[in-house]
């Protein structure tokens, strides 16, 4: 008799309100639900390797998933040395947060290549504050794309917050792990990670259960919905009917002749010859209607190149060397084309330049 349904049971079901299974499966992740974590962690950490790759100027594979449950302690004793770990929360579509864990030397790397180095690092040298903020740009990228991704596969727009980086180690128990002693279980989903021929590694990513159960209920709604929508009706393929055969062939009733159409005079056409002469001016006669249009100008004082190491280590009195001698004519830019050059100049309490070089007038006109 214990397969009978209770009372309440079958109240909500005729109610058709769904029934709430028991405590201890809810804990826990049966394989069509692993294997649809796998598929969307797939899809969207794929694009996050495209964003990598494109940050790193490195080949970048993300690969292979492997989802499970994993408790605290396991986690602990799977991963006791160093890591890097960076919590990403989301502020719409889904609500919760999860953790990617990066080991101490792959960020390390990342931090380098971000900055313009060639990853090779010392791994006796402590991670820098300058270069846990490199990867903190490179996972918010990563995990940008990823949120794309996810925002195609559930038809709804997903964002998330800026992720928050520190490094940790788990056997201290002092670190942004520590609210993980909420997630009694969670969920782990461990990736391959390659960059060139410098990090053959894995990058993990941990999930409360609770958000993982709305990732599946979303994504089993979405193609419950898929599979339920009718499909337009084919029409039956009419046979054609058979006409009696009739003894005689009707006459075509009579009608009256149509009057004539009058004739159309029809003649070539025939084209004013065009003027060779010239605008007075050398200026196109409807540029006028051109005069009043706003154009921006720009005036160059000089450009440089600087790496992302370099930028990041401009402070307040860093001086910026230019590509121009001290002296040199400034150009005038008219909606970024050069139109002129001319040298700075003081006009009371402002700065102004007086031109000194006009650009050929003709190659002026082609901006228009």
């Amino acid at each position: 008799m214990s397969d009978m349904l209770s009372q309440e049971e079958i109240d909500a079901l005729l109610n058709g309100a769904p029934m709430t299974p028991p405590p201890t499966q809810q804990a826990n992740l049966d394989e069509m639900e692993i294997d649809a974590l796998g598929e969307v962690g797939n899809i969207s950490l794929g694009n996050s390797a495209t964003a990598l790759s494109a940050l790193l100027n490195q080949k970048v594979e993300i690969t292979t998933p492997q989802v499970s449950m994993i408790s605290m302690d396991e986690l602990r004793s799977r991963y006791p040395i160093p890591h890097v770990a960076l919590r990403v929360g989301y502020t719409e579509g889904f609500e919760g947060e999860n953790v990617l864990i990066l080991t101490q030397r792959d960020a390390t790397v990342i931090a380098n290549l971000m900055m313009g180095g060639d990853g090779i690092i010392d791994e006796s040298v402590p991670m820098e504050p300058i270069a846990l903020s490199a990867v903190q740009e490179a996972m918010n990228q990563m995990m940008g794309a990823a949120a794309t991704s996810m925002s195609t596969v559930f038809a709804m727009r997903i964002d998330i917050s800026p992720p928050a980086v520190e490094i940790f180690d788990f056997s201290e128990g002092k670190s942004i792990v520590d609210s993980f002693d909420l997630w009694d279980k969670m969920v782990i989903i461990e990736f391959n990670l390659k960059i060139g021929n410098l990090i053959d590694s894995k990058i993990v990513q941990l999930a409360p259960v609770d958000f993982s159960k709305q990732l599946i209920q979303k994504l089993f709604s979405l193609s419950t919905q898929q599979s339920e929508t009718p499909k337009p009706a084919s029409s039956p393929v009419r046979q054609p009917e058979a006409k009696p055969a009739s003894p005689e062939p009707q006459r075509a009733e009579q009608l009256p002749p149509a009057p004539p159409k009058p004739a159309v005079d029809v003649s070539p056409v025939e084209f004013g010859q065009l003027s060779d002469s010239p605008v007075e001016g050398g200026t196109p006669g409807n540029i006028g209607m051109l005069y009043d249009v706003p154009l921006n100008v720009t005036v160059e004082l000089g450009r440089t190149r600087k790496s992302v190491r370099d930028v990041l280590e401009l402070t307040q009195g860093s001086i910026i060397e230019l590509d121009k001698l001290a002296g040199e004519p400034v150009d005038v830019f008219v909606n970024n084309t050069l139109i002129a050059t001319g040298e700075v100049v003081v006009i009371e309490e402002n700065f102004g330049v007086r031109i000194t070089e006009i650009v050929n007038p003709k190659e002026r006109l082609r901006m228009f």
